[in-house]
């Protein structure tokens, strides 16, 4: 049976002589008695995570129980005696002082130990104030936090190294971006020659309707030309008509007399 306390713990005080008491049975018990004062073995109230004083626990080939019962002498012994432990459940794998995780635990109540003492130091001894105290650890906080992470990322660095984002091009990659290049080039030209046969297309196509435009106008202006060619030899005739015609009046009514006979002739 192990019990854990702590000096300035007042419920411990009054457990201290029935502990004695107990301890006084424990070879006729055939029984182990002990204490453990947490604020001088940090590490081991870690171990068993003692958050409450004072705890009492029983062990037996490697199996831990805690003792939840009366904190009276004849209970303890009639607890033994009668293999009253038997009863209650054991503590789990994971929380078994021998367990992984509690070693880890006991460290960390280790730690807590070394910065109380080192507090106590800085306050007591070296007279620095309390508040003086808690910002030499939260530096000291921050600079073992960027050093750990700084060695972190460089074993990280180490054990799985960084993909480079361009890798080396080989012979053939080479040679097949070569061939895009020089196709995606001749379809440049290609375009390009497209495009002057189509512009030369549009400017024969552009003379071809100028051309006909012009000839169209040629042609209108020789069709008034003739028209008023003819108009003008029309009026030649009739002046010459006119001229021809005899201006004596003798003559002039027997040429009507004469028409006038053949227009009645003629049907």
């Amino acid at each position: 049976m192990v019990q854990f306390y702590a000096p300035w713990c007042s419920a411990c005080q009054r457990l201290e002589s029935t502990w004695e008491n107990f301890a006084k049975e424990s070879e006729l018990l055939d029984l182990a008695v002990g204490k453990v004062d947490v604020t001088e073995d940090p590490g081991l109230s870690g171990r068993f995570f003692v958050t409450t004083l004072p705890t009492i626990y029983h062990a037996k080939d490697g199996v831990f129980r805690r003792y939840r019962g009366s904190r009276t002498s004849e209970d303890l012994q009639v607890y033994i005696l009668e293999r009253k432990w038997e009863a209650v459940e054991p503590v789990a794998g994971w929380k078994s002082p021998s367990s992984i995780m509690m070693n880890g635990m006991a460290g960390l109540f280790r730690l807590s130990g070394w910065i109380r003492q080192i507090h106590s130091y800085f306050t007591d001894t070296l007279g620095i104030h309390v508040w003086g105290s808690y910002a030499i650890f939260i530096l000291a906080t921050l600079l073992i936090g960027l050093t750990l992470g700084l060695f972190l990322v460089l074993i990280s660095d180490c054990l799985c190294p960084a993909k480079s984002r361009y890798r080396d091009e080989t012979s053939v990659e080479v040679t097949e971006k070569e061939n895009v290049e020089q196709t995606a080039g001749e379809e440049q030209e290609e375009a390009e020659e497209l495009s002057a046969d189509e512009l030369e297309e549009a400017e024969d196509e552009k003379k071809d309707l100028s051309d006909g435009e012009d000839g169209a106008h040629s042609s209108a202006d020789g069709s008034e030309e003739d028209s008023a060619v003819d108009e003008g030899s029309g009026t030649e005739e009739r002046e010459d008509i006119s001229e021809q015609l005899p201006a004596d009046p003798e003559t002039q009514s027997s040429v009507r007399q004469r028409k006038s006979q053949e227009a009645d002739s003629g049907p």
